[in-house]
């Protein structure tokens, strides 16, 4: 059965204050016309898991802008001086993670882990509020999993039972993510039949994709 999905329908299944799984590294393979329609629907109070915002024009960092962030979870900020204000602000709060941290959270989040152990930040700011545990030795934080109320996912091709193809470097956190989430959302360039992809093409199994958007769909 196809998986494909309106656009405005799509995310319309979203409510303010939800929390958002968006695939991407400044930009790049985020969703972008999902990022509109949650800009058109004027989402709010949302939680957004990223590996960053981006900058104040590009993919997250347009929901920054329009105030539509309550928490950000990410690995960085430093290209996004409108996260930086809202944070100082105290308009927006937000919890920086180290990048291979958080990639094991989502990951621990999608696997039914409870969380993960790492050295990572032990002795910093990094370790504040957490518990640390010794093994052998060695000190370690534990870090808790992330999960998502949805996963908002860039393909490059997908089919119509929802097999999912990434272009190169644009793959970056979307497959954890679509691992972590209760609703999978896919934005794909393009959506073909089934059997196009060839199987060992394939990242993300249809079984883990709830709606697929194609690119090209546009509001109005």
């Amino acid at each position: 059965m196809s998986k494909v999905r309106k656009l405005e329908d799509t995310v319309a299944m979203i409510p303010d204050g939800a929390v958002l799984m968006i695939g991407g590294f400044m930009g790049v393979g985020t969703p972008p016309h999902l990022i509109d329609e949650l800009l058109r629907q004027n989402k709010r109070n949302l939680t957004v898991i990223a590996n960053d915002t981006a900058r104040p024009a590009v993919g997250i960092g347009r929901l920054i802008a329009a105030k539509a962030v309550r928490k950000v979870i990410a690995s960085h900020i430093g290209t996004n001086p409108e996260t930086q204000r809202q944070m100082i602000a105290g308009e927006t709060e937000v919890e920086l993670v180290p990048q291979g941290t958080l990639a094991e959270r989502v990951r621990a989040g999608g696997f039914g882990l409870g969380g993960v152990l790492t050295p990572t930040g032990v002795g910093t700011v990094v370790e504040d509020g957490k518990q640390r545990i010794e093994l052998d030795g060695t000190v370690y934080l534990l870090e808790k999993a992330l999960k998502a109320d949805f996963a908002l996912i860039a393909a490059k091709r997908a089919d119509y039972l929802g097999n999912l193809e990434y272009a190169l470097t644009a793959r970056n956190f979307n497959p954890l993510m679509a691992m972590a989430a209760e609703t999978v959302i896919v934005e794909a360039e393009d959506i073909v039949p089934v059997g196009v992809i060839p199987p060992d093409s394939v990242v993300t199994p249809n079984v883990l994709v709830d709606c697929l958007v194609a690119k090209e769909h546009r509001h109005g």
